[in-house]
């Protein structure tokens, strides 16, 4: 039996708790300003515009282009000590006026370079994850 304790979500309470909640839900969600309308990632709790403390959270469809990447070769968690060498991206979403996502990529790496399209897929929690939903990249493919 759970207990409620156990029903909390670890980021209950961050800045960034609603794009978790988000990822949870297979949806991505990026804070924008309600006054200026600027988009902001990473989250914070006032508008890096306007100063502003009015903060949303809205639907941003998960496709973007590669503005980096970088292959990893020493896994900073050991969950991931498996996975190495694997391939981080930095995505610039134009959905969200170039605000950028850091992410795990997966899947061929052939074709992969900066300006690359790539769609994001949402990943169930599991333990490698520590048991929260993620979003990870690869390249789009093209329509025959």
């Amino acid at each position: 039996m759970a207990n409620e304790r156990d029903e909390v979500h670890p980021f209950e309470g961050r800045v960034d708790f609603p794009y978790w909640d988000g990822l949870g839900r297979d949806e991505l969600l990026v804070q924008r300003c309600t006054g200026c309308a600027r988009w902001s990632w990473p989250a914070d709790w006032r508008c890096p515009r306007c100063g502003s403390y009015d903060l949303g959270w809205e639907p941003v469809e998960p496709r973007g282009v590669v503005y980096s990447w970088v292959r990893t070769h020493l896994a900073f968690v050991p969950a991931y000590a498996e996975l190495v060498p694997y391939v981080n991206v930095l995505v610039e979403l134009p959905g969200a006026d170039g605000a950028r996502l850091m992410g795990l990529f997966t899947g061929p790496e052939e074709g992969l370079e900066v300006g690359s399209v790539v769609t994001g897929t949402f990943q169930a929690p599991s333990a490698r994850t520590l048991d929260l939903s993620v979003l990870t990249w690869s390249l789009e493919v093209a329509a025959a």
